[in-house]
């Protein structure tokens, strides 16, 4: 057996926010070229079947940070705080000195309720790892605020409204009315909110924007690390909405750019009653109608442009400094958009545009040369970013917290035995016109995804299911969830349904090995004389 090669220094966990996997020329974009995440997928494995267990924000981050299912840490919907007892990648890496920070997004909501039982003081240092989900906040940026009054703690604790007024771009909420929104003729501020101003530039200088000052602080915390280890989650808001972004990015692409929308005809697509229910959404009403789309979507691209540009700016840092070499880089996304696609809006249902996330995995170690460049087609899932560090690191597993699977040995070239079989869940209690429409009680609105080889299969609490052929319909034109010739694969997935629920790791507080360990000493139900216990003897 040949020696594993020497951890790798430091990690590198880039994530976009509502990035589909389509919209990257590494993923087959015709249009938009990212020569910088195809660089990055030169040097490493793009895998082209990658799934999110969340399709959306908040449950999707908490299952990478966590390494679970959205039913194992329960947060189901965002804003929804993770409980306290489980663990994240800071609470892995941490005990080893490895100094793991954040520069963006998390999501992360405070479990003030858990925090006040415990009589830990929520605004104390002890809670703040707690509030953070394990990341030192080096630079917290989750995203731009409404104006209600509801949100100004939040608008006024977030450090990019103070870095914007320290720039000159003044108001109470700078972020809305230069970096999230457009000038009229007379001045006057037309908000990014509003779909209909996505054609024209933002009002901030683009060395000002979002995408910008977050790699600017990226690279400030890199530098000052030096050799030090570190683990660094950077966490881009874009291209999530509002859908604006600074000049020259609104003008690089055209109606010319767009693909065609992926939809069966009105009379042809699935009347799955879910499915209905959702499209009856605005942003679905709107998003299906072309003028919309076309206003949209080349924003979209051109946000996503913004962000390749500056992975460019970071990975010349990283080679410049040294830290390529011994970095870890992790690249994706945690949910899709549907723009339109199956006559939807946003991202909260489980068909290929919002679940399928880009994943790209480059390790620096020899021991990877032998697939730099490759595409893996075996399916994988965010959860699977968590055990890969520890791995990558050297440091121990926790087979009994984790559910997902180090992707090292394919990283590797080594041909393990792998998942059959993807899952993602999706919780619309919180919707509540949904949930009304369809007459649902709010513990009763879970949908399910088994993506299979060649089948997906969509289970839904008190519906019918839905399945798809993906080898000869992989754009889910045909709904085959109630067709008579297709009953044993459903009833093959439905097994592959229980089977992952029965595979849930509930049993978090004690490892694998101490169960051994106590098993070995006691031995229960054998007729040993020397027993600590002495139970059942005659």
């Amino acid at each position: 057996m040949s020696k594993p090669p020497k951890p790798v220094r430091n990690v590198l966990y880039i994530m976009c926010d509502q990035l589909r996997r389509d919209y990257l020329s590494c993923y087959g974009h015709p249009h938009l070229h990212t020569p910088n995440i195809d660089r990055l997928a030169a040097a490493g494995v793009r895998f082209s079947r990658a799934y999110t267990q969340g399709t959306i924000c908040g449950p999707s981050r908490m299952s990478a940070y966590t390494g679970r299912y959205v039913s194992s840490h329960q947060v189901a919907w965002n804003a929804v705080p993770l409980p306290l007892e489980e663990l994240t990648i800071g609470d892995y890496l941490r005990p080893h000195r490895i100094r793991t920070a954040l520069v963006g997004k998390t999501h992360a909501t405070a479990n003030v309720d858990a925090l006040q039982r415990l009589a830990i003081n929520p605004d104390s240092a002890q809670a703040e790892v707690l509030n953070e989900v394990g990341f030192e906040p080096y630079f917290r940026h989750d995203g731009i605020f409404p104006d209600d009054p509801l949100f100004d703690d939040k608008r006024e604790s977030a450090p990019y409204t103070h870095y914007l007024r320290e720039q000159g771009f003044d108001g109470r909420n700078p972020w809305h009315d230069w970096a999230n929104a457009a000038e009229g003729e007379n001045g006057e501020i037309l908000s990014g909110w509003q779909m209909r101003h996505a054609h024209l530039p933002a009002r901030i200088p683009e060395q000002f924007s979002e995408t910008v000052y977050t790699t600017n602080r990226a690279i400030d915390f890199i530098g000052e690390q030096g050799d030090k280890s570190w683990c660094l989650h950077l966490s881009y808001i874009k291209p999530h909405w509002p859908y604006i972004v600074p000049a020259p990015y609104h003008t690089l692409y055209s109606t010319k750019s767009i693909l065609e929308p992926v939809r069966a005809t009105p009379s042809e697509a699935s009347k799955h009653p879910v499915y209905t229910a959702f499209r009856q959404h605005e942003e679905s009403l709107n998003f299906s109608r072309d003028s919309v789309r076309l206003n949209v979507i080349p924003t979209y691209m051109g946000l996503i442009k913004q962000v390749d540009d500056q992975l460019g700016r970071l990975f010349d840092f990283l080679q410049s400094n040294g830290r390529w070499e011994d970095t870890l880089i992790v690249f994706t996304s945690d949910h899709g958009d549907f723009l339109g696609d199956h006559w939807l809006g946003e991202k909260e249902f489980l068909l290929e545009q919002a679940v399928g996330v880009p994943l790209i995995v480059r390790d620096p170690r020899a021991a990877a040369d032998i697939t730099r460049g490759t595409v893996d087609e075996r399916l994988t899932e965010t959860i699977d970013a968590l055990p890969t560090f520890l791995q990558a690191l050297g440091l121990p597993g926790a087979e009994h917290r984790l559910e997902g699977r180090s992707l090292i040995p394919l990283l590797h070239g080594e041909n393990p035995d792998w998942r059959h079989y993807a899952i993602s869940e999706y919780d619309y209690a919180f919707q509540a016109p949904a949930r009304e429409r369809l007459g649902q009680p709010i513990d009763r609105c879970r949908m399910t995804m088994v993506r299979s080889e060649r089948w997906k299969y969509l289970a839904y609490d008190g519906f019918r299911p839905q399945l798809f052929d993906l080898l000869n319909d992989p754009q889910e034109l045909r709904d085959l969830g109630e067709d008579p010739a297709y009953a044993a694969v459903r009833e093959e997935h439905a097994g592959y349904l229980f089977e992952w629920l029965r595979g849930l790791k509930r049993r978090t507080t004690i490892s694998h090995q101490e169960i051994d360990v106590r098993g070995q000493r006691f031995r229960y139900g054998e007729p040993e004389t020397e027993k600590v216990v002495q139970i059942g003897v005659w």
